[in-house]
Order: C-alpha cells, then sequence, then structure tokens
C-alpha cells in the first residue's frame, strides 16, 4: 500500500463516520398517536350550601342552614348510583344529624321523551338513639321528561319514614327549568304528598290529622362561571311543626325565601 493509500484511508474512515453521525442525528418521523379510548364509564360530583334544608316543602334543618353534596357514577348503558348527603336536625330525626341517600337506576329515551326508573334509600345514622323509633324510608320512582318538563311519581316500599303500618304512601311533582336569559332561568316545582294508613299530619292549632300535604316552588338560578345562584319562593298548605322548632312552637313549612350557591364537577 502506498503512502497515499494510507493517508485516504483514515479520510475515507472519518467521511463514513460523518455520515452515519448525521444519520443518527436526523429527527424521526412522529409515531402515529393511538386513538383516544373514551370510557364507558362518568363520575360527577355536586356541593352546595343552602339557608334552609326543605324537602317536599318542609324545613328538615329547623330552618337553619345545610351543606350538602354527592356524587354520581354512570354508564353509557344508561344505568347510574349514587349518593347525596345533607345535614338535618337531629331533633327531628330522633338523633341523627345526617341524611344520606343512596339511589341507583336506569335512564333511557323513547324519542324526545327521557325515561328515569331507579330506587331511593334515604338512611339516617344514629336515628333511634334514646329507645326513640328508628328513621328510615325506601322509594321505587319512575320520571318521564320532555324539554324542559318532567314528572316523577315516588312510591314508599318500606314503612314510610319510620311510621309504622304506613306503606304504599306516594308522592307526585312536577318540575320545570326555563332558561330566559344567558345565564338565568326560571324554574318551578309542584308536589303533591299523599300519606297511607298511619302516616298522617297535624297542623298547628288543630286535632285533626291529614293525610295529604301539598308544596310548590318558584325560582331563578343564574350561572355564574360554573356556580349556580338560587332563590326560590317555598311553601306548602300546611303549618307543621316538629323537631327542635316543636320545642317552641314554630312553624316548619311556611312559606319562605331559600337562597343556594351550588356547583357540579
Amino acid at each position: 500500500m502506498t503512502k497515499r493509500s494510507l493517508i485516504l484511508l483514515p479520510l475515507f474512515a472519518l467521511a463514513s463516520l460523518g455520515a452515519q453521525a448525521q444519520t443518527a442525528a436526523a429527527p424521526a418521523a412522529p409515531a402515529a398517536s393511538a386513538p383516544e379510548v373514551k370510557s364507558d364509564w362518568t363520575i360527577t360530583g355536586n356541593a352546595g350550601i343552602f339557608s334552609d334544608y326543605r324537602f317536599r316543602g318542609i324545613s328538615q334543618t329547623d330552618k337553619k342552614a345545610a351543606f350538602q353534596g354527592g356524587f354520581d357514577i354512570g354508564h353509557a348503558s344508561g344505568f347510574y348510583v349514587g349518593n347525596w348527603n345533607s345535614n338535618v336536625d337531629s331533633s327531628l330525626y330522633n338523633g341523627a344529624n345526617l341524611e344520606m341517600d343512596f339511589y341507583g337506576g336506569y335512564k333511557l329515551s323513547a324519542g324526545p321523551v327521557a325515561l328515569d326508573f331507579g330506587a331511593l334509600y334515604y338512611y339516617y345514622p344514629n336515628s333511634g338513639a334514646g329507645g326513640t323509633f328508628k328513621i328510615d324510608n325506601t322509594e321505587l320512582y319512575m320520571s318521564a321528561g320532555y324539554g324542559p318538563v318532567s314528572v316523577k311519581y315516588s312510591h314508599a316500599i318500606s314503612d314510610f319514614f319510620g311510621v309504622n303500618d304506613s306503606k304504599n304512601s306516594w308522592y307526585l311533582e312536577g318540575n320545570g327549568s326555563f332558561e330566559i336569559s344567558s345565564g338565568f332561568s326560571i324554574i318551578g316545582h309542584l308536589g303533591y304528598q299523599k300519606l297511607k294508613n298511619n302516616a298522617r299530619v297535624i297542623e298547628m292549632g288543630s286535632t285533626t290529622p291529614n293525610d295529604s300535604i301539598t308544596d310548590w316552588k318558584i325560582g331563578v338560578t343564574y350561572d355564574l362561571s360554573g356556580f349556580l345562584l338560587g332563590a326560590a319562593y317555598v311553601g306548602t298548605n300546611r303549618d307543621l311543626t316538629g323537631g327542635t322548632a316543636a320545642l317552641s312552637n314554630r312553624n316548619i313549612s311556611n312559606d319562605t325565601v331559600v337562597l343556594s350557591v351550588s356547583k357540579s364537577f
């Protein structure tokens, strides 16, 4: 091998290495991204503060504020389960200061009509303290909604909130929510509670028991950056007392305004 050849060989080797380095440094083609897999399950939650907790028109908190919240787990098939909670007047619920609702059901559509079938259990931890009777309730429900309006029927399959021999009490309600401008809506509700057998209410100043209660609500809501502000006028056709309010003979079912701030997430 000549001297010239000895010189050219390392130059050729260096040139080859440089080409390899350039090839190695070249950017790789981006890998094709895998399609996003969307889960069939969804989890949502809600929380809010209310100036009074009115259940079917009757205060559950001795007309005091309530903090409420819960969550729902839903499947694309329409099946769902959930839990909702609120503080309550412990004197009204025989030692329980918390209401825990557990429910599950199935939602489907029949053309433009949204249908919902399910069951709900009202549980009050520590209810029945001091030898008093335990309060709870189990209801089956079904509802149908068309656009902004809906109707719902609930039927007690247990003794109604612990009252002996009160099964088959039922509640029928109509609800509506109508958007009037961006973020603003008008809400309305009318409900009728039918009590069966031993389930009765006695109005203040009367000794005659009643087997029904009618309640109503009309109000407005405003969506403020995801926070729902509400004000509603709530009332019933009965003057009732109970729990802590009974000690001073105060009415817990009279007309009132309930203010609220809530958020879903």
